[in-house]
Formats: structure tokens, sequence, C-alpha cells
């Protein structure tokens, strides 16, 4: 069994760090914003990106529905 030697100099130094020290901040989260889109880089085969691409402009938003479909969403 070992003895616990209480030094009256370190607890009142702990004590002090403990009422002076700042608490961690943790950063905000930012708020989702629904309908705010985010730009990624994303590797999609060739010939997928060609399906979407057929239909001419809006293949972005095409590809965006897809996803969000199989996503369940």
């Amino acid at each position: 069994m070992t003895r616990r030697t209480t030094d009256s100099r370190q607890a009142a130094e702990n004590a002090f760090k403990a009422a002076t020290a700042k608490p961690v901040e943790s950063v905000p989260k930012a708020p989702a914003i629904p309908g705010v889109k985010e730009m990624v880089s994303l590797r999609i085969d060739r010939d997928v990106l060609d399906f979407f691409q057929e239909d001419g402009p809006g293949w972005q938003e095409r590809i965006n529905d897809a996803l969000r479909i199989a996503a369940g969403k």
C-alpha cells in the first residue's frame, strides 16, 4: 500500500490552475442551410459522366438528384 503525500503547495497550484484555466472552446459547427451547394471534387467513370451529360446543361443537378435518391433522401 502506497501512502499519498499531501503537498499543500502543489494542491494550491492545481486549484489555481483549475480556477483560472480557460475552458477549451470547441469550434462551432456551421449551421446547415437548406439548398446551399458545396463545391467538391469527385472522380466519376467516363461512361457515367457521359450518361448524365447527354441531355446537356443541368447534368450536375441530375447527378445530385441521383445521389440524393441513392442516399435515401
